[in-house]
């Protein structure tokens, strides 16, 4: 009768002489056989060589390509961007699939690679935020003219971005590695709507600093009015924005109260539509009325900056003869259109004088009452005209 332990050494003795007669590539080693372990190394290896030759041909191309072509420039940093210690759990993860692992070392792979990714994807966000804002806060405004001043808004801009979507890989990545994120985001979210009313007044002007920057209303250097107040921004803040008055204070607005304003720019401007009037007295002869048209448009077109309109015999007034005239000063500069007024009032002037047109004078109408005459008129009569 055989003993129990001779059929088990029998049975270790043949396995032995059978693993020694396979070749090393077939024969299994925590339950893998050698040329899965090969394969597994092999594409791992194959990974991270592409990754180092892959990011030094985007340091030898950025330079040529960023000024040509924003988007590839974009892609290019993105890929210059990846780091080693997330591309070497990202192959040695993607190797593993080659393998039967057992659970707790297949999840030690899994947690590693999914922080490697996650924390690689929140640096390399960075990089299309910053892309994104520096387009938007550099974009030109409606008259072509930009305000590198609002680039420094975009601190917050870059940090509120970034502030969200480290909060949606931090969900993520937690997710993927089983934690049960629901209850954490119902308790971000009660406490997200206890700090917005809070802080109801802050976060209003902090998205109006927003609507400004993208929006471009107006920008630093630009002359303003808002409501009865007029001057040039001086600063647009997360919170306020800042105006010289003309008459030398400095004016601060709440960017929600601004926004919700009616704001007239007057840098926008491109041409300036100017009416004035005058008046010339009853009585002047018919032919000199119809001329004055003709003065007035000659004077107008003499002025190289000036576009003539109209100039027109308006109304015969109580008092006067009424003339109204309309041109366009082709610049916003208030002092070019202050210097073509005066040169056009000189000039008619001049022509007037010239041809023996008087001005209308306003005069007043009043008489002297004595309280003690009947009538109430004194005995020299109504009084002086």
């Amino acid at each position: 009768m055989n003993h129990p332990m001779t059929g088990v050494a029998w049975d270790l003795g043949a396995a032995a002489l059978a693993f020694a007669g396979t070749p090393w590539y077939q024969r299994e080693y925590a339950g893998n056989p050698g040329w899965a372990y090969l394969a597994a190394g092999g594409l791992a290896l194959a990974l991270v060589l592409a990754f180092h030759v892959a990011r030094r041909w985007a340091r030898r191309v950025f330079s040529s390509l960023e000024h040509a072509d924003r988007a590839r420039g974009l892609a290019l940093r993105v890929l210059n961007d990846l780091r080693p210690w997330a591309v070497v759990p990202a192959a040695a993860y993607s190797a593993c699939a080659l393998l039967t692992l057992p659970a707790g070392v297949e999840t030690f792979f899994r947690s590693v690679f999914v922080v490697a990714v996650s924390a690689q994807l929140l640096l390399t966000s960075r990089l299309v935020v910053e892309f994104v804002i520096a387009r938007a806060v550099t974009r030109p405004s409606s008259d072509g003219a930009s305000d590198p001043s609002l680039a420094s808004a975009s601190g917050i801009i870059r940090f509120m971005s970034m502030l969200v979507l480290g909060g949606v890989l931090v969900a993520l990545a937690l997710s993927n590695l089983g934690v049960e994120v629901t209850p954490l985001i119902t308790g971000l979210g009660i406490g997200g709507v206890a700090v917005a009313l809070a802080c109801q007044s802050i976060l209003s002007d902090l998205f109006a600093s927003l609507t400004i920057v993208f929006d471009k209303p107006f920008l630093v250097g630009d002359f303003i009015i808002v409501g009865d107040k007029l001057g040039t921004v001086e600063s647009i803040g997360v919170k306020t924005t800042r105006v010289r008055a003309l008459s030398g204070e400095q004016l601060v607005f709440s960017n929600s109260d601004l926004l919700s304003s009616r704001i007239q720019n007057y840098k926008r401007m491109q041409e300036r539509r100017v009416v004035f009037g005058f008046a010339v007295p009853h009585g002047t002869p018919v032919g000199q009325v119809r001329a004055i048209p003709g003065v007035v448009r000659s004077a107008i077109e003499a002025e190289p900056k000036a576009r003539f309109d109209r100039a027109h015999f308006k109304a015969i007034g109580a008092y006067a003869l009424e003339f109204e005239a309309v041109y366009h000063v082709l610049s916003a500069d208030f002092n070019v259109y202050m210097d073509i007024q005066q040169s056009i009032n000189l000039k008619l002037i001049e022509a007037f004088a010239a041809s023996g047109v008087r001005l209308a004078v306003p005069t007043q109408v009043y008489r002297r009452e004595h309280p003690e005459v009947a009538g109430g008129f004194t005995p020299e009569g109504p009084g002086p005209f």
